[in-house]
């Protein structure tokens, strides 16, 4: 898998997300917008995180989820989601996803702007925590 943007770029997305097997692939990243691809593995999760300059979207494809969202770090409400939900996340907003079920929660994400540098792959959580804690 390759990053494809900023180039045109038509895909059908389902397949692309399930044919994902890293942690996190930047799939398309423009000047304004990305999208990247997820796989969690069972009982791991995406990590409690907020984007404060930014909004988020987020589809399942496959799997079983509970996202927590809220204000803070402390006060999240909580939610199911499954194949075919969508998760939208304001700029500001603490979110976490968490695979509650016994196989890859396989998901696709939308950054505006982007979050990702362009052609970013990390194969695993560890590897996306290595990646952020060095740019502290």
């Amino acid at each position: 898998m390759q990053d494809h943007g900023a180039n045109p770029y038509v895909v059908n997305i389902e397949e692309l997300t399930l044919a994902n097997e890293n942690f996190r692939t930047t799939a398309w990243t423009g000047a304004n917008l990305q999208m990247t691809l997820m796989t969690i593995q069972p009982s791991d999760d995406i990590g409690l995180e907020v984007h404060e300059d930014h909004d988020q979207f987020l589809r399942i494809e496959q799997g079983n989820a509970r996202v927590e969202m809220g204000p803070t770090e402390t006060e999240l409400e909580t939610w199911t989601a499954e194949d075919d939900f969508a998760i939208f996340v304001p700029a500001g907003a603490w979110h976490n996803v968490i695979n509650t079920g016994e196989e890859a929660l396989k998901l696709y994400s939308i950054y505006s702007p982007p979050e990702h540098a362009h052609g970013t792959i990390h194969e695993t959580k560890a590897d996306a925590e290595a990646a952020e804690h060095s740019l502290e």
